[in-house]
């Protein structure tokens, strides 16, 4: 579950998954590493112990302290930073993995970081645990693909129909309708109607619901699917369609 406080101007962040085994702290600071550069498409990574996009330092970090259980950076400052002061903290113990960010004082002023780079972190802190955790979802059941493309169609056609009910039918008054129906759905009880009709339900690959910026990624990543021709959106955000009673 994701947690956001305040202490003045310093930000503090938590969120955790169940994971079957214990993680070394190596492990943890290397999957993290590898992790960034996987989920940006190598746009962001870290040189040193400096997370760049391009030439740009966005967060300086000092070296990290590893344990046997966790690791630990410094924030020591960056273009995303207003000045040094803070930590950001992967820990694995009783069965979950937790990161957290504590003492972070953004450059951003409060009102326009809240609905912007926090959101961004929150996701990528999301995608990062639920990759280290893996795909298993026993004892769910996955929907089979024909079956989540009969489901699929029953929402293009429900939200054809809800489109010429707001008004002339255009491409893109269709697709900002899709995008509500989906997010909305996806992000709250992980059902659509299609998903209804077959007994199916989205959700995080831990089994948990959909954050909401989880839901758009995976909507937004839909077309790159039907050009792969396989479920990149389930891929990239970490989710899974499985049968529902």
């Amino acid at each position: 579950m994701e947690v956001v406080t305040w202490d003045g101007g310093r930000v503090a962040t938590r969120d955790s998954v169940a994971i079957a085994r214990p993680t070394s702290g190596a492990r943890l600071r290397d999957s993290y590493v590898e992790s960034i550069s996987a989920l940006t498409f190598g746009l962001i990574r870290f040189r040193g112990d400096t997370l760049v996009l391009g030439p740009i330092e966005l967060l300086r970090f000092g070296r990290p302290s590893v344990t046997r259980t966790a690791v630990d950076w410094r924030i020591e400052g960056g273009l995303l930073s207003r000045k040094p002061g803070g930590h950001w903290r992967i820990q694995s113990s009783g069965g979950r993995v937790e990161a957290s960010v504590t003492g972070y004082v953004p450059r951003l002023p409060r009102s326009i970081y809240m609905v912007s780079h926090l959101h961004v972190h929150l996701l990528f802190t999301r995608l990062y645990l639920l990759r280290l955790r893996g795909r298993e979802l026993a004892p769910a059941v996955v929907a089979a693909p024909p079956d989540r493309f009969r489901a699929a169609t029953v929402d293009v056609a429900f939200c054809l129909t809800l489109t010429r009910f707001t008004g002339r039918r255009s491409w893109m008054r269709v697709l900002a309708v899709a995008a509500i129906y989906h997010i909305v759905c996806w992000s709250t009880s992980g059902r659509t109607l299609g998903g209804l009709v077959l007994r199916q339900r989205v959700v995080a690959v831990d089994g948990s619901r959909l954050t909401t910026a989880q839901a758009i990624l995976r909507f937004a990543l839909l077309p790159l699917s039907w050009v792969a021709m396989r479920p990149v959106h389930d891929e990239i955000a970490q989710t899974e369609v499985i049968n529902s009673d």
